[in-house]
């Protein structure tokens, strides 16, 4: 499914509500004058309310699916309509602001 390209600087939250950020850009393809992320880069997630117990809060997330014809190194791009993983909760990431102009597949 095609979805808006994910960049540096977009804003990402788990899904408590916590700040996810990415840890590795790359630079080699922008969007918007930002890096965009390839779907190897790990994330970190700061501010997730989720107490414990019962579950600690998310801390680390990765992007399982990302862009199918689109790569950089190889490696395919992150888009909107991608899946990931928040550790140690297994809840995903959610992407609510992106740059609008460019979609992939």
């Amino acid at each position: 499914m095609p979805g808006f390209l994910i960049q540096q600087g977009a804003t990402v939250m788990c899904s408590h509500g916590g700040q996810a950020q990415p840890t590795a850009p790359n630079p080699s393809v922008t969007l918007d004058a930002m890096p965009s992320l390839l779907l190897t880069s790990p994330w970190v997630v700061a501010g997730c309310p989720l107490v414990p117990p019962p579950i600690p809060p998310c801390v680390t997330a990765q992007w399982i699916t990302g862009t199918a014809r689109v790569t950089s190194f190889g490696q395919p791009l992150l888009a909107q309509s991608g899946t990931s993983i928040c550790v140690p909760t297994g809840t995903p990431l959610i992407p609510v602001v992106t740059q609008t102009r460019v979609t992939a597949m």
